[in-house]
């Protein structure tokens, strides 16, 4: 079967720009209302995406003066569409600096029960002394060891969901038995951050774990996804970046012992569609007449650690730090100094283009146009799918699929059905995982000939 793409679509209340809240098709009150969800999943299922993806962080995000803020748990929320929709991936964001393995594990293992083998664990590590006071911590711990907890954390979460092998239930009415207590695995682990003894409580799931999503291009970052990640959500602003990261993290996947095809990379593209390429521009300039600009200064200096009052509209960005001495979110960090030094752009137009989608690509264009750009990278080496974030919610997800799905179909790019499939994983291209427990069936040894 030819390779076709990847898509997940990344739900972000009223849309990833933003000013659209600001629009009046929007609903300010979107982000907290089940039914908006709902139908957003649905319009991603009709486009036959992977996948929908929900972002979350431990903290309350912003100002409320900027745009809608806070967010409904994903998980809780996720397990609500899993009875709302039949086909597509369900993934949740979880941070792994603020949670315990073992809550974590069987959260997840229960949405992979109740979506019928459609759950994803987004895994990330959580930057922000914000969201670490939240946590009875003074200050966010250092970029090394969010990674060195996380690997831990991982190694823990995936003893956990083997801890039952999957025969491990009997149901044996006549004699009584239930379940096999010797195909239990307790994990007994005694490590750096975490102690973890009993098994899970929820039995093994139908894709035997979650499908693992990892975020971070940093070098730890690159390095725990070699390890980890089944598909990796990226930021990249050109297509040779784009080529160098892919060719980057497939190298460091193989030399880890893992197939490169076994991780997939799914850059994130931001796209403002038109019927002509001057329309889709105005509906650009639209969204950029509506920032606030003030709100833009203030979450610029704090992605790139300035003292407030630091950054001028009309001037470029001042010297900055280097990224060994940025302890948060330092692929976003390095992205954006780039992206400004790179096109020499004032402090007002950097807000202008990461108003959008906070440094990913945004491309506006008419639909052959966004087309054109999505099946050149694929083709051309940098991605194996999209991360789709429409500016605006839920016109912008709409008009992808109604005019942009249509096209990657007729040129054989993505599926038409779901097909046979059912899994989150069989979607990806991957393998359901072996329990690391289950012993190999031993084949019966031949019967030795009677001696005469």
């Amino acid at each position: 079967m030819p390779r076709q793409l990847h898509l997940n679509a990344f739900l972000m209340n009223t849309g990833h720009h933003e000013a659209s809240w600001r629009l009046p098709e929007s609903n300010p009150y979107a982000h907290v209302e089940l039914d908006h969800y709902t139908h957003l999943a649905r319009i991603a299922e009709r486009g036959t995406f992977d996948s929908l993806f929900l972002a979350d962080g431990p903290q309350l995000w912003s100002n409320l003066a900027q745009r809608p803020a806070g967010a409904l748990e994903p998980l809780t929320l996720l397990t609500a569409l899993a009875t709302a929709t039949e086909h597509i991936g369900l993934i949740a964001t979880a941070s792994t600096s603020y949670n315990s393995p073992y809550n974590l594990a069987r959260k997840f293992a229960s949405l992979d029960i109740i979506s019928g083998g459609r759950a994803g664990w987004n895994i990330v590590t959580t930057a922000g002394v914000e969201a670490a006071r939240n946590f009875g911590l003074e200050h966010e711990p250092a970029h090394a060891e969010r990674y060195a907890r996380a690997a831990e954390f991982l190694d823990v979460a995936l003893k956990l969901w083997d801890s039952w092998e999957d025969d491990a239930i009997v149901a044996d009415k006549a004699a009584g038995v239930w379940g096999d207590d010797t195909k239990i695995h307790p994990p007994h682990h005694q490590g750096t951050y975490f102690s973890v003894a009993g098994a899970l409580n929820v039995p093994r799931s139908p894709q035997g774990y979650p499908l693992l999503v990892q975020a971070g291009s940093s070098e730890d970052g690159k390095t725990f996804a070699a390890r980890y990640a089944e598909a990796v959500f990226t930021a990249q602003q050109t297509l040779a970046d784009a080529q160098a990261f892919y060719k980057d993290l497939k190298s460091r996947t193989a030399a880890a012992g893992r197939d490169p095809e076994h991780i997939k990379v799914l850059p994130g593209i931001v796209p403002v569609l038109g019927s002509t390429e001057a329309e889709a521009q105005a509906n650009e300039r639209l969204l950029e007449d509506h920032i606030v600009y003030t709100h833009g200064v203030d979450r610029l200096e704090r992605l790139l650690q300035l003292p407030s009052g630091t950054l001028e509209l009309e001037a470029p960005l001042p010297d900055l730090p280097p990224e060994d001495a940025i302890e948060g979110a330092k692929s976003r960090y390095t992205l954006v100094a780039e992206l400004a030094r790179r096109d020499r752009l004032t402090v007002r137009q950097l807000i202008g283009r990461l108003g959008g989608g906070r440094g990913h690509l945004t491309f506006a264009g008419t639909p052959e146009q966004v087309a054109d750009a999505i099946e050149a990278w694929f083709t051309q080496g940098a991605a194996d799918g999209f991360n789709i974030m429409p500016a605006v919610l839920p016109s912008g997800l709409d008009a992808f699929v109604d005019h942009v799905v249509p096209l990657l179909r007729t040129r054989g790019l993505l599926r038409t059905e779901y097909g046979p499939r059912t899994t989150l994983r069989e979607r990806y291209g991957l393998p359901r995982p072996a329990n690391q427990y289950t012993r190999p069936t031993q084949p019966a040894r031949p019967t030795q000939p009677a001696l005469v």
